[in-house]
């Protein structure tokens, strides 16, 4: 009888709230991850044209991390109110802002990866006789994947995080909730959202990383061999004697 009645007592915890809310919160849910879903892979499509672009020109490099750094520093409300004349209160404001939000974590990152490819790398697939395009899609982009995976692994936490408030044009997910809850001291849909939030974050992070340890199998076995290097190291050094 606690239970049916915890809507009415408006407690924190309510499993009322679940059974009755379920597809509220599975539409919200979705309505998130298709926000951020779509905001990350934009990001990831403007961001490597810039990093190449910054890679190519030298001079071009400070604007680009410049720009994307400026608007990075700009408030969330900020940046939807400055979108809001082009694109109305609809759901392509939210997810512009989040490109742009995306742009200065994923343009530094695919652009260190790029330049940390060995240059013997690049010299010995020109031999070959690579071209700039095969160069870049088959032995560049590939060894740059680390950086670019880990990139995209903190924006899109970042993103879940910032998708939240698109709640104030009625397009947040599970922000919406949060708002709503808020503004009507709904301790169960506040509560519920908020930890959904968390959960999807940690979730998208989780399948990141597996992602990542999936496509680049010779980072984990670099850290092996310098792991072991470094134990026989210290076992060597301790054995010396004084």
């Amino acid at each position: 009888m606690a239970e049916q009645n915890c809507l009415v007592t408006n407690d924190w915890i309510c499993g009322e709230y679940l059974r009755s809310r379920s597809q509220e919160l599975i539409d919200a849910t979705l309505e998130h991850v298709g926000i951020t879903v779509a905001s990350v892979a934009i990001g990831v499509a403007v961001a490597l044209p810039l990093a190449l672009l910054a890679r190519r020109f030298r001079f071009l490099a400070g604007p680009i991390l410049g720009v994307t750094t400026v608007l990075y520093s700009v408030p969330s409300l900020a940046m939807f109110s400055l979108l809001l004349p082009f694109f109305g209160l609809s759901v392509s404001l939210v997810v512009t802002g989040l490109v742009l939000y995306s742009l200065t974590v994923l343009v530094r990152n695919i652009l260190a990866g790029l330049q940390a490819v060995p240059e013997e790398a690049r010299d010995a697939a020109k031999g070959m006789g690579y071209g700039p395009l095969r160069l870049l899609w088959e032995v560049e982009l590939p060894l740059a994947l680390p950086a670019l995976l880990a990139g995209v692994r903190i924006t899109t936490v970042s993103t879940v995080a910032l998708t939240t408030v698109g709640a104030i044009v009625d397009y947040g997910g599970l922000g919406t909730l949060i708002l709503d809850g808020l503004d009507t001291t709904f301790k169960a849909q506040v509560l519920t959202a908020s930890v959904l939030c968390v959960l999807l974050a940690v979730t998208a992070d989780l399948l990141l990383l597996g992602l990542q340890r999936l496509l680049t199998p010779w980072t984990r076995a670099h850290r092996t061999r310098t792991s072991r290097a470094s134990r026989k190291a210290a076992v060597t050094k301790v054995a010396e004697p004084a």
